[in-house]
């Protein structure tokens, strides 16, 4: 391995890893020698069995993100389990599937709170950790082409994800000087659970596959490479930064 990808030594947090992408994300980390905290609602079965068979240390965090009183505890946990924290992954978010003209305000409220206001908070609760610890750090944010496009029927998504993207570009612009490093990836279609719909619709799946010029939806594997790129210090000068991994969705 090239020494700067080596993650060995490295805690990790991931959150929304009880399936999909978290579960990828985790792997990937553990693979590359980090020791990972998974929080979701649900337990993380798949995502510990993942990391120990990587021959790495497992905490599993049950939290609902929607509610802001989680994230203390779940900052406590993971210093109380390995003592400090180098790596934060924003992964968790929720879709809301209604048009403009028919977004709830309940809607609109819940995909907020998990999507951006989870995120915002719970960076900045680790970010003080880095800070006082002054060894720096690596945040990543799980963004999406809706960062960059306005998507169709999800406005509460698309408004949160391209929140994201800006979100980034702010802790960077304030953190880069203490040495942490905040980034976001953007999935492009990804063959998850949250797309099973999406992907067999008669209609929008085809026109789906016909645009992304890999011929093929994602996988929570091809988001690894990128996830342990931005973890490392391979990314040391790469800062407020969203990285697409869509197949080449966004060329199109």
């Amino acid at each position: 391995m090239y020494p700067a990808f080596d993650l060995s030594g490295k805690i990790a947090i991931v959150t929304g890893a009880s399936s999909g992408l978290g579960v990828g994300i985790a792997e990937a980390l553990a693979l590359a020698g980090a020791d990972v905290a998974c929080v979701a609602r649900h337990e993380c079965i798949q995502a510990k069995e993942k990391i120990q068979n990587a021959g790495r240390r497992f905490l599993g965090i049950q939290a609902d993100l929607g509610n802001m009183e989680a994230i203390t505890q779940i900052v406590s946990d993971v210093l109380k389990a390995f003592g400090k924290i180098d790596i934060l992954v924003n992964n968790a978010g929720i879709v809301a599937h209604s048009d403009c003209l028919h977004c709830s305000e309940q809607d609109w409220d819940s995909t907020m709170d998990v999507n951006m206001k989870s995120i915002f908070f719970l960076t900045q609760a680790v970010g003080r950790t880095m800070i006082d610890r002054g060894q720096g750090g690596k945040i990543i944010n799980i963004a999406s082409m809706l960062s960059f496009q306005g998507g169709l029927n999800v406005p509460a998504y698309a408004a949160s994800k391209g929140a994201v993207y800006t979100m980034t570009q702010s802790f960077c612009n304030e953190w880069a000087r203490f040495g942490i490093n905040v980034n976001a990836i953007a999935p492009g279609y990804m063959d998850t659970r949250v797309n099973t719909a999406l992907k067999s619709d008669p209609v929008r799946g085809p026109q789906i596959l016909a645009r992304i010029p890999a011929g093929r939806w994602g996988t929570p594997e091809d988001l690894g490479g990128a996830a342990v790129f931005l973890a490392s210090d391979a990314s040391n000068y790469v800062n407020g930064f969203t990285l697409a991994v869509d197949g080449g969705w966004l060329a199109r």
